[in-house]
């Protein structure tokens, strides 16, 4: 699946998957296919960063 570009809407997409359905980033990442330096690199981009206790990007 081809991830979104837009910062906030990949934001909304990658927090929902990761509350529905992965129990961490790794896991959401191995079940995408995309590198985990992908998603990290362009919500940090945005400000957020991953909190690997709530599970989500804050």
């Amino acid at each position: 699946m081809e991830l979104p570009n837009d910062p906030m809407i990949l934001l909304s997409y990658v927090n929902t998957q990761l509350r529905d359905n992965y129990a961490s980033l790794d896991d959401l990442c191995a079940g995408l296919g995309v590198a985990r330096e992908v998603i990290t690199e362009k919500l940090a981009a945005v400000d957020y960063t991953y909190d690997a206790e709530r599970n989500a990007f804050v």
